[in-house]
């Protein structure tokens, strides 16, 4: 499997704004709400930091989770809102929806707590432009502990759950996402580490009638997510020894992959893979994927998959960030209204760049004052050793 060039490849280490997390805190996740980003610290802070979306400057922190705060999405009309609410997990078993205008938490749901509750995730149902879908379908809320429950509650009233799944997994949930369509706004993705990928209907009651298609990895699974382009829907996941692999409808492996796989090594531009950071679900992506990976140096590469059915088809980087962290990038999110990147990193460091669509151009853009390779803190040997004893992810040079 081999990485080649878009015409539109462009290398750049001039962000449009850049700030810090106080107390060197990683930053975990990140996310937008009205003209802000929000950023999510990891402990001992668990604050939830915002930042105005234009510079960058900071408007204000949230109290955050009394333990770990895991995630962070925006979500339309919940409750008797109607605007846009910030919802953050936590490993204190919550959920909760902020208002940012007084920094307090809106709506705090401990429904869902179990004790010892090691790991929260949540997702919600139908697309943002569909409001009729989202009174009859309700989210879900993911929770793990020994037993890995996937909890579904209606947004019209977020405190009180409507069911509990808890034998869909076996092991901790790492991801639920529902199938954005009007026509299948029931089907629900979930991962887990226990090494499966389900598909079940959020609309069933019996769990043993729920579930709809099961995939086997064999392996611990990480992330995942819905693709759609013009070959139709299909399922992307990706587990912590950094492979990638797509599924069909019906949990099919189509193809899997080592992401750190696909180097460039052409025309005075390098690239090497350390790391899988995320997939984001986009039209904007020809495939209908873009994958973001990065290197252990802090850089940040836009990478799709022109056929992500088929291994030997080449894959296409787009996008190199370069310079703006100086250790991993542990979290990023695409604001795609306004065509910005930000990434947030283990460095403590939170960095909006311009992101431009992926696809094809006229011409090879490349910033003048950037030389790529200087820019990439390292020059890479044509061979690389996998070495079985450091950190997954990681490599290093021969």
């Amino acid at each position: 499997m081999s990485l080649i060039q878009s015409s539109s490849l462009k290398f750049t280490n001039q962000s449009l704004h850049e700030t810090s997390l106080p107390g060197d805190n990683y930053v975990i996740s990140l996310s937008q709400i009205a003209n802000l980003y929000a950023a999510s610290a990891s402990s001992p802070s668990n604050c939830i930091h915002l930042f105005d979306r234009a510079s960058l400057q900071s408007t204000g922190v949230l109290k955050g989770h009394d333990h770990a705060t895991t995630q962070l999405r925006t979500i339309h009309c919940l409750g008797t809102s109607t605007r846009e609410m910030l919802l953050s997990s936590g490993k204190d078993g919550c959920v909760i929806a902020w208002d940012e205008r007084s920094g307090s938490a809106g709506i705090k749901s401990r429904s869902f707590l179990i004790p010892g509750n090691k790991y929260l995730n949540h997702s919600k149902a139908s697309s943002d432009t569909s409001g009729s879908f989202r009174k009859t379908t309700p989210p879900s809320l993911l929770r793990c502990k020994e037993d890995a429950f996937i909890v579904y509650w209606d947004p019209r009233n977020p405190a009180a759950q409507l069911r509990t799944h808890g034998s869909t997994h076996s092991d901790d949930v790492t991801a639920v996402h529902f199938l954005k369509s009007l026509s299948s706004n029931k089907v629900l993705l979930s991962t887990s580490s226990d090494g499966l990928i389900n598909t079940s209907n959020a609309l069933e009651a019996d769990e043993d009638e729920a579930v709809m298609h099961v995939g086997n990895w064999g392996c611990s699974v990480s992330q995942g997510g819905w693709i759609s382009d013009a070959r139709g829907t299909r399922i992307w996941a990706a587990s912590d020894m950094e492979t990638f692999s797509c599924w069909s409808n019906d949990l099919d492996q189509l193809s899997a992959v080592d992401i750190r796989g696909p180097s460039l090594h052409d025309q005075g531009h390098v690239w090497v893979t350390d790391y899988l950071i995320k997939g984001h679900s986009t039209q904007k992506a020809e495939s209908g994927l873009a994958v973001f990976v990065g290197s252990n140096e802090g850089d940040v590469a836009l990478i799709t998959g022109n056929n992500l059915s088929d291994t030997m088809t080449p894959w296409t980087i787009h996008s190199v960030w370069a310079s703006g962290h100086s250790g991993i990038v542990r979290s990023l999110y695409w604001d795609e209204e306004h065509d910005v990147l930000v990434t947030g990193g283990e460095d403590a460091k939170i960095t909006a760049w311009r992101i431009q669509t992926p696809g094809p151009a006229d011409s090879l853009m490349s910033d003048q004052s950037y030389d790529p390779i200087a820019g990439l803190k390292r020059e890479w040997d044509d061979t690389m050793d996998d070495n079985p004893t450091s950190s997954v992810g990681k490599r290093t040079r021969c």
